[in-house]
């Protein structure tokens, strides 16, 4: 079946039987576009306003499954909820490209990893003459980063070691020095003070259980799966789930965009999202301003988080994004939320960032890629 759909690829591309595709491409130039794709390693697809295929590289026939029409081709082997026929046919309304990144296929029993571009090709008057479809696989390099990824977080690891240690030897030995309490004044009959000690160590024991708790957040591998979702709901769910730390502040949302918000295939930015409005609530304490924006530049998506607290010191602009650094008084951190938020959003391609205005208080920045989204505008 590949096979004759492969012929008659070609006899279309030969024959150029489209007129909008015949009158628009010469055959001098279709013959170098051709030369040229068949010398790389990415694939190639020439399609038509109808989504027919005019022409096939080498490499994108090993590389997708081929069938009537570009939309099919590209939908045969991935579950993706992506509109494949949308996205195809915007590339000649809508005159601009697509990027879908790490996008996972099944061709021929073997799972790929493809970058996909769709992009209008333009003719000398501006006029689009067909749409181009760019399929880079990326399966092996994708391997290769996610082998560096978790080599790195372990080294990570194993040098933050030492300060875990030193975090839970603190409340083990006070857990250890209240426990002999306990029993020395159950000894004397003493069961009041008995309770007060073994509720010292009970928050000692809470006190490492959360240590623990972040640890393992901050050295887990896998993004949990969840529904897509637009950012902006994202941001809802997080005010919604912090609700309660956010007594007395008064919360902003200002949307700097047109449109629809950047689709994400997980929510798992929402455990970002709600790390950022607890520390800014943290440094408020029940009162002042948290507003938050979202806005897009030409390549990415920006969610802003500003507070009127006292803002963050300048020595230690970076430090905070450090495991186990924490400014907060004892008890009430323990350094590695920033940590997991900075993993989390480096998962995407992304970056969190810091600034402290001139006016006061602190601005934390998530920048997110376009490219990082399930597609590159929510439909």
């Amino acid at each position: 079946m590949a096979d004759v759909l492969v012929t008659t690829i070609e006899e279309n591309s030969k024959k150029t039987t489209n007129s909008r595709l015949a009158g628009s491409i010469t055959p001098e130039a279709l013959s170098l576009f051709r030369s040229i794709a068949e010398s790389l390693d990415s694939g190639f697809i020439l399609y038509n306003s109808q989504l027919d295929i005019h022409y096939c590289s080498p490499a994108a026939v090993r590389t997708i499954e081929l069938c009537a029409t570009i939309d099919l081709s590209l939908a045969a082997g991935t579950d993706s909820k992506v509109n494949w026929k949308q996205v195809l046919s915007d590339v000649f309304e809508q005159r601009r490209p697509t990027r879908l990144s790490s996008v996972r296929y099944c061709f021929q029993r073997k799972n790929r990893i493809l970058d996909i571009l769709c992009a209008p090709v333009l003719d000398a008057q501006g006029a689009v003459s067909c749409g181009a479809v760019v399929l880079d696989d990326v399966t092996d390099k994708t391997a290769r980063e996610n082998a560096m990824i978790q080599a790195e977080r372990l080294i990570s690891i194993g040098k933050v070691a030492g300060k875990v240690a030193h975090e839970l030897n603190n409340p083990m030995d006070g857990i250890l020095r209240y426990l002999n309490l306990s029993i020395r004044v159950l000894e004397q009959g003493h069961t009041e003070k008995a309770r007060d000690y073994l509720t010292q160590c009970r928050n000692g024991l809470m006190r490492m259980v959360g240590i623990i708790s972040e640890l393992l957040e901050f050295s887990r591998g896998t993004h949990q799966a969840m529904e897509p979702a637009p950012l902006d709901k994202i941001v809802d769910n997080a005010l919604d789930m912090m609700s309660g730390v956010l007594s007395g502040i008064k919360v902003c949302v200002e949307k700097n965009y047109h449109g629809h918000a950047l689709m994400m295939r997980n929510d798992n930015l929402c455990q970002v999202f709600c790390n950022l409005i607890k520390n800014a609530a943290d440094v408020m304490e029940g009162k002042g301003t948290l507003t938050i924006t979202l806005g897009q530049d030409d390549t990415d998506w920006l969610v802003r988080f500003q507070d009127t607290g006292p803002g963050v010191p300048p020595e230690f602009m970076t430090a905070i994004f450090q495991p186990f650094f924490t400014t907060k008084t004892p008890g009430r951190g323990t350094g590695l939320g920033l940590a997991i938020c900075k993993d989390i959003v480096e998962k995407y391609h992304g970056t969190i960032s810091v600034e402290c205005p001139p006016t006061g208080g602190s601005i934390f920045t998530v920048r997110l890629p376009a490219a990082s989204g399930l597609t590159t505008i929510s439909s």
